[in-house]
């Protein structure tokens, strides 16, 4: 090889990562100017749409997987099965694409095609089963459990129980954050489904602020999270529904319970605030956005109202839009959900689908 071919390669090396496990995390993190304008704060996001995966996700997938190789629980050749609303078994289907498992993924029939489609397209078995409680056995995280057992060399990463998925952000995503706004971040905000973004990052700046950073939950309708923080721990019946995917829980999650009596508070978001600052994000910061992002970005706001000026408010932008967009931009989905008047007049321009 040429002298300068060879100078090129090693140059080029030195700054690769190892595959896609190593792309995972390390993402920037977007001030949203409009916002922090308006409220006279740094509101500052994850962007953790960046991952190689597409999601916040990647992080736990990864998490978990690792555990499970460091256990012994996963050998070559293995099967990783989960249950799981859409990005993380996304994540697990990129992680064990990458580490040689099969992947086989258990979902609620509820979640968008893109999701399906997408986990098929990178090899993974998919079986979308009818979305009911927690409690039926009939549940997608139980069929995924009880799929595994069946099967030799075989894990059930259990997402929402294993608190390998906490500790994953607790050792990246939380210190990334600290790091990136120099140890100046008053506050932190997110929805949580497993609790493991919540609960990891939550844990990691709590810790390296000496319990200065306060850490609140976001809680979309239909979820029972908001009422049992802000009831003293009263866990009352999971009623009702939203159109954020993947957050929002009917109970304490094993994850979530690492770190729930450390909370600071908790917000309830209204779909309609999450669709109109969807639409806002878009339009002001060029931001594709899922409404998982959108409805921490409103909670952020909120948290940044509620401490004052010139404090640091961080958050998560879990997910881009792309796996969402024939519901999130289309005029007859939005219509159904009685929510295509939440976007602004001059807004509605971008929902182009019909």
């Amino acid at each position: 090889m040429p002298t300068r071919l060879r100078a090129l390669s090693r140059g080029f090396t030195s700054r690769s990562v190892d595959g896609f496990v190593g792309a995972v995390g390390n993402t920037p993190l977007i001030r949203l100017q409009k916002w922090s304008e308006k409220t006279g704060c740094n509101i500052v996001a994850k962007a953790e749409f960046q991952n190689p995966g597409g999601s916040v996700k990647d992080r736990a997938a990864l998490g978990v997987i690792r555990n499970a190789e460091k256990l012994g629980l996963l050998k070559p050749g293995g099967t990783v099965v989960e249950g799981t609303a859409g990005n993380t078994g996304i994540g697990l289907a990129h992680v064990c694409r990458a580490r040689g498992y099969k992947c086989v993924i258990f979902m609620p029939n509820s979640q968008s095609q893109e999701k399906i489609d997408l986990l098929r397209m990178l090899g993974a078995e998919v079986y979308p089963v009818p979305a009911v409680a927690y409690e039926n056995p009939a549940n997608y995280n139980h069929q995924a459990r009880d799929f595994a057992k069946d099967l030799p060399n075989a894990i059930w990463t259990d997402q929402f129980d294993n608190v390998s998925n906490a500790n994953a952000h607790y050792e990246s995503t939380g210190p990334e954050i600290w790091d990136q706004t120099e140890g100046r971040v008053d506050a932190f905000v997110c929805a949580t489904g497993t609790g493991g973004t919540l609960a990891g990052v939550g844990k990691a700046l709590k810790e390296r602020s000496h319990g200065k950073t306060q850490i609140y939950l976001a809680d979309p309708p239909g979820s029972v999270l908001h009422s049992y923080i802000s009831s003293g721990g009263k866990l009352t019946e999971r009623s009702g529904s939203s159109i954020t995917e993947g957050i929002g829980q009917g109970r304490i999650t094993n994850n979530l319970g690492t770190f729930v009596n450390d909370l600071d508070g908790s917000f309830h978001i209204a779909d309609e605030k999450s669709i109109a600052m969807l639409y806002d994000l878009l339009d002001t910061e060029g931001l594709y956005l899922g409404a998982s992002s959108a409805l921490n970005v409103v909670a952020a706001v909120e948290l940044a109202q509620k401490l004052g000026p010139g404090k640091t408010v961080a958050t998560i932008l879990c997910d881009g839009a792309y796996r969402y967009q024939s519901r999130l931009f289309s005029k007859k989905w939005l219509q159904t959900k009685g929510l295509e008047s939440a976007i602004p007049d001059h807004l509605k321009k971008y929902a182009v689908l019909d």
